[in-house]
């Protein structure tokens, strides 16, 4: 274990309770003492009465000696700091550090079993290969995982023995196998995933912690004012698990539109503004929205064919509304740049839509009547390229995918069905 301090300690705590032999190295002699004489180095609830039980079994030690520690070693758990540089990047001055320990301890190993070395410590995507891959270079017998920690300070402990989430990423499945059968004791099934999925993995479960912290913060500040209880408003919100607390919009896809979610963002946004509130989170939310369809434009201009056929024109699947539709906002930029672009949706049609629904999308492309096709067999026949841009059936998906055109899914379509 590299590194001793609140997620190397707890993990060689925890991993020498469930059976293992653990040695930790670190360079802080004060960690190094507080562990041989069976007291942790820093307090966190639970950890002492590891430390000393499992130092009393013989199942945990610590050294500085990286020699000592690698010897025999079948996994080097790689626990060290990562802290934020002044310009907001990652300092990884620890990480090659032990790495390069590593590389001249492995010189004198006399077993010739395989070392996995797994990092533990928080990494942008790309630093096992990049970083930790380059320093082991010409060494064989090295295999290289992900295995990033989910552990709160004060809770670290218990979160080790009952995980919600446990990920293991590498190249090679045998030993992203073997790291995660030191996790089976524990009852979880560990995510077996690429090295980068499971290095963002992380950064992904950090990010969505803030945000709903700022969420919860923001939503708070603006009931303040209106004299509504904040905390009776989040824990009701807190009550639906289908579409709040649940999987549900967590996917990557296309731009959100509709007739509420637009509206409803800009009135909060300019009520907050009435009560002099500034809601940075929430007020970020449409131009977040604005810039993922930029993204989707761009991707699609980036089609060098002449004829593009797209998929969906309502602003989301099984509905025929047009109001808001990103579709909409993509076409009129295809349109406006000259692209020859036909339309199927097959719960549009045009004379059966009134009111605000039908100005919207005649405001916008008044002859959208002339791109339609009544079939998608006529748009799959006519186009040499497809947009998918709403969420097909299983049969509008089998029916595209036999069609042989390059595809630009939008709407992640091809992935939930992978899954499926």
């Amino acid at each position: 274990m590299f590194g001793l301090g609140y997620v190397g300690s707890v993990t060689a705590a925890c991993l020498a309770e469930l059976g293992h032999r653990v040695i930790g190295v670190d360079r802080d002699q004060g960690k190094i003492e507080s562990i041989r004489k069976s007291h942790a180095p820093f307090f966190e609830p639970g950890l002492e009465d590891l430390i000393s039980a499992n130092v009393a079994a013989g199942r945990l030690s610590a050294t500085d000696s990286a020699a000592e520690a690698v010897a025999d070693a079948d996994i080097c758990l790689l626990c060290v700091g990562t802290p934020s540089e002044r310009n907001g990047n990652l300092g990884l001055d620890q990480l090659r550090r032990v790495t390069e320990d590593i590389r001249a301890a492995f010189a004198a190993r006399t077993t010739k079993k395989k070392l996995i070395i797994a990092v533990r410590s928080t990494v942008f995507p790309g630093t096992c290969e990049q970083v930790v891959a380059p320093l082991l270079e010409g060494l064989e017998g090295i295999s290289i995982v992900s295995n990033p920690e989910f552990l709160r300070e004060g809770s670290a402990v218990v979160d080790f023995r009952e995980p919600t989430l446990v990920v293991v990423g590498g190249n090679d499945p045998e030993s992203v196998a073997m790291v995660a059968e030191l996790y089976e004791p524990l009852g979880v099934n560990a995510c077996q995933v690429s090295l980068r999925t499971a290095e963002m993995i992380k950064y992904a479960c950090n990010a969505f912690h803030a945000v709903k912290i700022s969420f919860a913060n923001e939503i708070g500040a603006l009931c303040e004012p209106l004299g509504i209880d904040a905390a009776e408003v989040m824990s009701t919100l807190c009550v639906d698990t289908r579409l709040n607390i649940s999987t549900a919009y967590l996917k990557p896809g296309f731009a959100f539109g509709g007739s509420c979610l637009p509206k409803d963002l800009r009135a909060l946004a300019y009520r907050a503004n009435r009560l002099d509130l500034k809601l940075p989170l929430l007020e970020s939310a449409m131009p977040s929205n604005h810039e993922h369809l930029r993204r989707a434009i761009d991707k699609v201009q980036n089609l060098t064919c002449a004829r593009i056929g797209v998929i969906g024109l309502a602003f989301k699947e099984n509905t025929d509304d047009l109001r808001e539709s990103p579709v909409i906002t993509l076409l009129e930029h295809l349109i406006g740049k000259g692209r020859d672009v036909r339309v199927y949706d097959p719960h549009i049609k045009l004379d059966a839509i009134y009111g605000t629904n039908r100005s919207f999308v005649l405001n916008a492309i008044p002859h959208i009547g002339r791109l339609m096709e009544a079939s998608v067999d006529d748009l799959l026949g006519w186009a040499e390229a497809v947009v998918v841009a709403q969420k097909p059936s299983s049969t509008l998906a089998a029916r595209i995918q036999s069609s042989g055109l390059p595809v630009i899914d939008l709407v992640g379509y091809r992935a939930s069905f992978a899954t499926a």
